[in-house]
């Protein structure tokens, strides 16, 4: 009985953490992904010729980054 309350509580913290773990990773990507990567590709986009692709990405994520709510 002890070694069954023992896992549910192993069972019960590590899930907690794992959980704690996909938050965090998924904070870290969308910064990374949104300070890093983006201007980034925008700039290799507009250096490489292909500045209307580039320009209609920039105007969209404009408009997202207008009517995103922290």
């Amino acid at each position: 009985m002890l070694s069954l309350l023992f896992a549910i509580g192993m069972i019960w913290i590590f899930g907690k953490l794992l959980f704690f773990g996909l938050k965090a990773t998924w904070g870290i990507t969308k910064f990374l992904v949104t300070i890093v990567l983006l201007p980034l590709v925008l700039i290799v986009m507009a250096v490489s010729g292909m500045f209307y692709i580039a320009f209609v990405i920039l105007i969209v994520g404009g408009i997202a980054a207008c009517f995103h709510k922290n």
